[in-house]
This record gives C-alpha cells, structure tokens and sequence, in this order.
C-alpha cells in the first residue's frame, strides 16, 4: 500500500508540475508577444514621423537589425525593403495590414511560418502622402523557446521530481504508519482515520464470531481426541494422498509412532504389505476389510472412504484387536471337536456292548462285566456333561450364584475327606493344614476349585505320595496351595494345562476317567471371584497350584501357610 500511495503522489506531482510548466509559458508568451506588439507599433509611429519629415533621405543609412523595415505606396507597390530588393517583390496591397492601415491609418497582424518555425509580428502606418510605412520583427514560437530553455527546464524539473519523490516518501510514510500500528486484535480501541472506522467494526463483528466458532472447533476437537484417546480401537484418519490427519493413541501405539506422524504418509509409518493392499481400494471408493498380523497379534483393518459431492475426500482406518476372538473361536471349534471326540468313544462303548448283550453274544458270566462298563462310560458321560454345562454356567459369568462368606479352610477339609477314598486307592496320604480364613465366594465353586485341585494332585501323584492342602494368609491375599509330590508336569506344557480338554499324558489321563475340564473349570472359577493362579511343577518332582483371593477384610498376619505359599 505504500508503495502505490507514493508512486500515486508522485505521477500527481510531475503531472502537476508539467502542467504548470506548460501553463506558465503559454501564458508568458502570450504577454511578451502583446508587449512586443505594443513595443513595434510605437518604433512604427517614431518611424513613420521619421519618413513624414525626411522622405526618402531617412531611409539613408538605416541598418535594423531585429527589425524589417517596409515602404508600401497607395498601389500596394513595394517602395522600399530593409532585408530585399523592393522591385523584386510582389504587390503587398492584398496584406492584412496593408489592407486595415490604408483604411484606418493603422494595422497590425502576425503570420506563422512553418518552414523556419517562427512568428513575424507586423505594423502598419499610413502616411500623409497615402503610403504606408511597415515595421515587422520576428517573434520565436512556443516550442522554440522550449527547446531554448530546455537546459534550465531540466534542471527544474530534476529538482521538482527529486523533491516530490522525497516528499512523497515522507507523506506515503505519514499515511500509512495509523494503519501500520492498527491492533487488529481490538479493533475498536485504535486510533486513526474515521474513514477506517466501519471496516474496523466489521473486523470487531467478524472477529469475535471466529472466536466463537473456534472455541467450539476446539471444543469438537477435544472431544474427539478424549474420546478417540481413550479407545482400545485405533483409528486413522487419512486424506485422498494417505497423509495422516488425525491418529488416536492406540493407533500409535500399534504402528510404534507418536502424533508427531501427522503430515506424513500412512506408509511412511508402516510398510505392512496387507495394509498397502487394503488402502488401495480405497481410491475406487470401495469400502475394505482385512485380518493384518502385526506385532504377533491379530487386528482387524476396516477402510471406509468419505467422500463429499461423489468426490473421495478422505479415508477412516478403524483398527480392532482380534487376538482373543480369534483365539476364541479357535478355542470354540477345539472345544467342539474335543466334545465330539469325548462323547463318541463312551457312546461307541456303549452301543457295542449293548449290541453285544441285545444279541446274546455275551457269555452268562460275562454279563455283568458288560454292565459294569455300560454304568462306567455311562457315569463317565454324565460327568462330561456336568463339567460342560458348569464351564459355560462359569463363561456367562454365574450372576445367579449367590456369594457369602465361606471358610476356605473347612472347604478344603471337606474335599480332603470326599476324596479320602480315592486317594488310599491310589496309595496317597492328604494332609490338610494351615489356619481358618474367609473367603467372600460362590461356596459350591470355591468347594469346586479345592477339590478338582486336590483331585488332579491325587490322581497324577505316586504310589506312597502326598498331597498338602494349606490354607493361610499372604500380603493382604487369602491363600490356598495344593502340592504334591507326583509326576511333575514339562515346561512346555505348563502355560496350556488350564486349557479344555487339555491333556499332558492323554492315555494316563482317560485311564483315571478324568475329563480334561477340572484345571479350566479351576481357572474359571478363580476368575469369578478375582483370584490369581500360580503354578510351580518340575517333571518328576511334583507340582504346586497356589490361588491367591483377595480377603474380605485387611486384618493380616503371620500363619503357618505363610512359608507354604
């Protein structure tokens, strides 16, 4: 704006300037050429008295040198010429002055002359003897006397450009400094032109609604970023390039970035080839989803494209972890297949003998060990059953089970006893110690985990082996600990035997008629009533299952399981 401002002043004031200049001198040669005038009519009327007086004799002599001097008789012939032969020249009696002196005794006129640029002023006086005497002198054209004073022109016009330049500087900077030091932030408190003062209320007015719009923006965006934040799901946002708009934490978390990735392109973050080939659909506006491993686990990649005006505007990357539902599901079919194959080896046993028995095929001695099998596969399917429909009482999470105080350590004399009988079969000894401890718990799965544990340790124990049931307090926990000195289980099969139907020793296992859903039902059990498991076993050694629940009060203390667990 300055700079238009001074380039305006300055065009103003060498417009200005040169009109003056050509004002002024066609004003002064307009003066000079009347005083001129003036100035040959009276040398003409001295002149004239001169030749009314001499005659001819006062031609004598005579040298003009600005002036042509001319004697034109009554006929309009050239009597005498100051400058050419007056018998060479032409009859002047047709000459405006000539014309206007011989009626009036007086004349003047001026005649251009293109060929040598100039004006020649003339006057005319008629005599008494009826000539006339004329005086003519030539007078410099307009453009003449420009180019004759160019040089001091110049010289002028130099100094008037170089001061309108300077002043014009001075007058742009004065002008533009109250707009310069405008705080457009309070408009309305500055101090300047009047003619400002409605485009600075328009600002105030525009101001205060970006204001307004941005507080909400930035309430929206913080919103979003708490909500998004605070998601498991990652979420990317992209526009049409694959730049990265918005990324929440979990997203960066998974891709192993921070939000300093905003700006950069999604593949710049992570070059995973399925997640290359999933955003490429989204260019065709073609909504993707695809399975991505990534850092061991499994996500869920679903690509939605946004698109404005049927024009792709951008892409919403949703990222779910899978892994436990993947997991899950695979579980699920195990779990089926495993049914199936529990409940078909039972019912093949079944269904032969039946078939045995209903065909007479079967010695009369013989009969009643035929019955024996049929109630024991039969028993063994009943059981199966029972764990089944337990286990997925446990998975819906037991809400209808009623929790009460229970003493663990009378649960876990009560399993002992229960199983008194299988462990002399097995040739162990149980032992039960510890100290009296309250467990707000579900009584029938707190009795479950005591004696599915105590079970296991009986039945994969030694001939001569223990078993040691100790109940007692530790660091604020309630603990149980169920140890035995029996077959051990391998490091490699330790992180799975809480699994259904999980077996270490698959033929030991069916020959003891377990299930292979004690130590799950164990584990979800515990998981009900907040408990942590912990499992110490060397093969050939023994093992150890300790469960940790959290004590209905924070009374603590020394006891005798305190070593034990």
């Amino acid at each position: 704006m300055t700079k238009r401002i001074f380039r305006s002043i300055c065009l103003v004031a060498i417009a200005v300037f040169l009109a003056s200049v050509a004002i002024f001198l066609g004003v002064l040669y307009d003066y000079f050429g009347n005083v001129q005038q003036n100035s040959l009519n009276t040398q003409t009327e001295l002149a004239a008295q001169g030749v009314r007086i001499m005659g001819a004799k006062y031609f004598e002599g005579l040298a003009p040198q600005d002036l042509r001097i001319s004697w034109i008789g009554a006929d309009g012939s050239v009597l005498y010429d100051s400058e050419a032969n007056s018998s060479e020249m032409e009859n002047h009696l047709e000459r405006e002055e000539i014309r206007e002196a011989l009626q009036t005794g007086r004349g003047e006129s001026s005649r251009y002359s293109v060929t040598l640029m100039e004006r020649t002023l003339y006057s005319a006086a008629k005599l008494p003897d009826g000539t006339v005497l004329r005086l003519s002198v030539a007078q410099s054209t307009l453009l003449t006397l420009l180019l004759g004073m160019m040089q001091p022109i110049m010289i002028i016009i130099a100094i008037a450009v170089t001061l309108s330049f300077f002043l014009a500087y001075r007058l742009s900077r004065h002008i533009t400094e109250p707009l310069n030091r405008l705080d457009l932030d309070d408009p309305l408190n500055n101090e300047g032109y009047d003619e400002l003062s409605p485009l600075l209320r328009r600002i105030d007015a525009q101001q205060r609604q970006i204001r307004k719009q941005e507080k909400e923006l930035r309430k929206k965006q913080e919103e979003f970023e708490t909500v998004t934040d605070n998601m498991a799901e990652g979420i990317l946002l992209l526009n049409p390039n694959g730049m990265i708009l918005e990324i929440n934490r979990a997203a960066a978390g998974l891709f192993g970035t921070t939000g300093a990735c905003i700006g950069r392109h999604i593949l710049s973050v992570s070059r995973n080839v399925e997640l290359s080939e999933l955003l490429s659909g989204i260019e065709k506006g073609v909504r993707a989803e695809k399975t991505v491993d990534l850092n061991g686990r499994k996500y869920q990649f679903a690509a939605s494209p946004v698109s404005e005006n049927g024009t792709i505007s951008g892409a919403v990357l949703l990222m779910l972890d899978v892994t436990e539902k993947e997991q899950a599901e695979q579980m699920r079919r195990e779990f089926t297949a495993n049914v199936s194959h529990e409940l078909k080896t039972p019912l093949h046993t079944i269904a032969g003998c039946a078939e045995l028995l209903e065909n007479g095929m079967v010695r009369p001695e013989d009969t009643a060990r035929f019955y024996t099998q049929i109630r024991s596969e039969a028993g063994r399917m009943i059981s199966l059953v029972e764990d089944i429909i337990r286990l997925s009482h446990l998975d819906e999470g037991g809400d209808d089970m009623k929790r009460e105080n229970v003493d663990l350590y009378a649960a876990a004399a009560e399993a002992a006893g229960s199983l008194s009988g299988e462990a002399e079969h097995a040739g162990v000894s149980v032992n039960v110690a510890g100290e009296h401890a309250a467990v707000y718990a579900v009584p029938q799965l707190l009795e479950s985990i005591v004696y599915n544990l105590t079970d296991n340790a009986i039945k994969y124990n030694r001939p001569g082996g223990t078993v040691t049931v100790s109940v007692g307090r530790l660091a604020g926990a309630v603990c149980l600990t169920v140890s035995d000195t029996g077959i051990g289980i391998p490091q490699e099969h330790q992180e799975r035997i809480f699994e259904r139907f999980y077996r270490v020793d698959k033929s030991r296992s069916k020959e003891l008629g377990g299930t292979g859903l004690g130590l799950s039902i164990v584990k979800h059990a515990a998981r009900l009533h907040d408990a942590k498991i912990e499992l110490q076993s060397m093969e050939g050694e023994g093992t150890t299952i300790r469960v940790l629940f959290p004590a209905p009060s924070t009374a603590t203390g020394s006891s005798p399981c305190s070593a034990a667990c």
